[in-house]
């Protein structure tokens, strides 16, 4: 069995060197010259909250040769058409492309390798890259072990193929599987829009949004236009990181303090994380934004469902990239008058 990752930036060194201890080698192809060769000269350190170093195979898309059987996707949903043209010549018709992009990429990515070809899920884990060779788990390994990833196919049938990737994401941590990966596609949408759409919004960890009211009542209301959207295209939102998602739809704004100790279970895991869109403004590149929070208001808009929160978020990013600057935590203040209706419920829970 050949396989490779594709994209071997925080998640994927992480994710391959995981794998590769675990028995099941990969190749990790990064177009980081300097990452590659620090991953060839001295293995793949993990820090945070792992300390491993890891012997690994690293090439770049140049060096790419034969044909892979199994290909897990981690590259920036922004480069797929390139990333997937590319890859093409290094397929055989019984290939698996497994896409673990944020977003919902499926359909995009069936659309080049066909969708016999494509199964996909999400990652239910977070990292920082570091530096050439190092990136630091943000997650606990707690977490990591129990909640790593859910995996299906496009159609719901639960094929063989599905073990195949099974086996070689189990090695990272618990990988289900399962019969409505649309549903696993909104969940982590939900769990991108909130604190990672936060993240990159004020520039900072998802502890830092966590710790203040007014950013704590946004992700509340960001997951709930959320689940609407999703219910609205017709899909219901799976069960992550062992709990039921339908429940941060809010029966009205007041119900806000009853979905607040599932936002504090489910995210204070994840508290040292800074979403991976706002490492890439930090570096001068263009984010996810339109995949991720944009999808919710994209969804919104073609049904009817307003996204105010979510539209802000995406505002707030677009504005950053295009000046390729950072933001900074005062940008709570832009969704003030998001919040002015609801005064007195952030005052009960300030």
């Amino acid at each position: 069995m050949r396989a490779a990752i594709i994209g071997a930036g925080s998640l994927g060194t992480i994710i391959g060197a995981l794998m590769t201890k675990g028995g099941h080698p990969v190749d990790l192809i990064d177009t980081n010259r300097q990452h590659v060769d620090a991953l060839n000269a001295t293995g793949a350190r993990i820090t945070g909250e792992m300390d491993l170093l890891v012997p690994v195979h690293a090439l770049t898309p140049a060096e790419m040769e034969g044909q892979y059987d199994l290909v897990f996707l981690l590259s920036k949903q922004t480069a797929n058409q390139a990333v997937l043209s590319n890859l093409l010549p290094f397929l055989h018709e019984q290939s698996i492309v497994c896409t673990l992009q944020n977003g919902i990429p499926e359909p995009s990515v069936a659309a080049v390798v066909g969708q016999d070809r494509t199964i996909g899920g999400a990652v239910g884990f977070g990292a920082t890259w570091i530096g050439p060779g190092v990136s630091k788990l943000t997650t606990t390994a707690e977490a990591v072990a129990r909640f790593a990833f859910e995996i299906g196919e496009m159609d719901g049938v639960m094929r063989p193929r599905l073990t195949t990737a099974q086996d070689y994401l189990s090695c990272v941590g618990q990988t289900d599987l399962l019969d409505d990966l649309m549903g696993i596609r909104w969940s982590k949408v939900l769990m991108n829009a909130t604190f990672s759409g936060m993240s990159a919004a004020l520039g900072c960890t998802f502890g830092e949004v966590m710790d203040d009211p007014r950013a704590l009542l946004c992700v509340a209301f960001i997951a709930d236009e959320t689940v609407r959207a999703a219910h609205a295209a017709g899909h219901h939102m799976a069960h992550m990181q062992g709990e039921d998602f339908e429940r941060f739809l809010l029966a009205s704004p007041a119900s806000v303090p009853e979905v607040l100790p599932l936002i504090h279970k489910i995210w204070t895991q994840h508290r040292q994380l800074r979403a991976s869109m706002l490492q890439d403004l930090e570096k001068g590149r263009d984010t996810e934004i339109d995949f991720i929070n944009g999808i919710v208001c994209r969804t919104g808009r073609e049904h009817g469902i307003a996204t105010p929160f979510n539209d802000r978020v995406v505002e707030l990013v677009s504005e950053a990239q295009s000046a390729r600057s950072v933001p900074d935590f005062l940008n709570i203040d832009r969704f003030d008058d998001l919040l002015r209706p609801h005064q007195a419920l952030l005052a009960s829970i300030s």
